[in-house]
């Protein structure tokens, strides 16, 4: 499917599965607050003034928004206390009725975040499960720890990590006209840092997708899976990131990033599909790489690869 160019980032609301993220546009007082945060981030506080409504109004909202997806907060100290900032994740909705609407539309893989088959770490690095550290802190040979399988969360300095998934689309009929890779992501420093920005950069079969520069590493609340025992000055919960190759080129989260289309990643040729996550030698920002699996950060998944036929 193709759209035009926009300006700003581009939500793609895909029925039923965005259904959500519909019901948060559903207010008239959520779409001010949308249209305020689209010409720059705002605390509450601020939002609350220029709409002339109870602080307790713009709150329950913005929780909702956040829920939805549709925007993210985060917290900061101010002269009293913290103050939470709302930026708006997107500038365009795009309802969208030709997706597949049933998961026998699609092929859908879910790898652990620890089951990758070839890596490449600098410090700071490591690995946890829900319960326990992985290894050794800081030290890339506990990459090749049998327990990486039970990884819930990985973080590293530089370099990358790469998935195989199984291409099971070779045994069906119809051709792919669509991938997806759906990966929960932040930038990695000692700490957190929530404006600590780092290239992240997606490749499928050796190709390059394209690069997200994530904003930071976000560690203002515990993420809503991360266990208790992990400590809160470490990272907490990633943001939700979707990479997508159509006929059309790719895009993340509907903004498209580069000319490369499904059929120059020659699917038909291979047998499996590998996924590689990293930073390149030569980003500009050299930030790190937080990856959240299940049972920590926001969204309780592992590495999403889905195939639409």
């Amino acid at each position: 499917m193709s759209h035009e160019k926009s300006n700003g980032r581009i939500m793609i609301i895909q029925l039923p599965q965005d259904f959500k993220a519909l019901k948060g546009l559903a207010s008239d007082v959520r779409l001010k607050i949308l249209e305020i945060l689209r010409k720059g981030d705002r605390n509450v506080n601020e939002i609350t003034q220029e709409m002339g409504l109870p602080q307790s109004t713009i709150a329950t909202n913005i929780m909702l928004l956040e829920d939805a997806r549709l925007i993210e907060t985060r917290s900061l100290k101010a002269f009293k206390g913290t103050q939470k900032i709302c930026a708006s994740l997107y500038d365009e909705f795009i309802i969208e009725f030709t997706e597949p609407k049933a998961l026998n539309d699609a092929i859908e893989v879910e790898m652990p975040i620890g089951l990758f088959i070839e890596y490449k770490v600098s410090p700071p690095c490591g690995m946890c499960s829900t319960e326990k550290i992985i290894g050794y802190l800081d030290t890339p040979a506990s990459f090749l720890e049998p327990e990486r399988v039970k990884a819930g969360l990985l973080w590293f300095e530089k370099g990358y990590v790469v998935y195989q998934f199984p291409n099971n689309a070779l045994y069906q009929e119809k051709p792919v006209r669509k991938l997806e890779v759906t990966a929960e992501l932040s930038s990695e420093t000692p700490g957190t840092n929530p404006h600590w920005r780092s290239d992240i950069t997606l490749w499928v079969n050796g190709v390059e997708i394209g690069t997200w520069i994530s904003p930071g590493d976000f560690g203002d609340k515990r993420g809503t899976y991360t266990p208790e025992w992990w400590k809160l000055e470490g990272s907490q919960y990633g943001l939700n990131k979707v990479w997508s190759i159509n006929d059309d080129g790719s895009y993340i989260d509907g903004v498209q990033v580069s000319q490369v289309t499904v059929a120059d990643l020659k699917l038909s040729e291979h047998h499996s599909i590998k996924v590689r996550l990293g930073i390149k030698e030569d980003a500009q920002n050299v930030g790190g790489m937080n990856i959240f699996g299940r049972g920590f950060g926001n969204y309780d998944q592992d590495i999403v690869l889905r195939l639409y036929l």
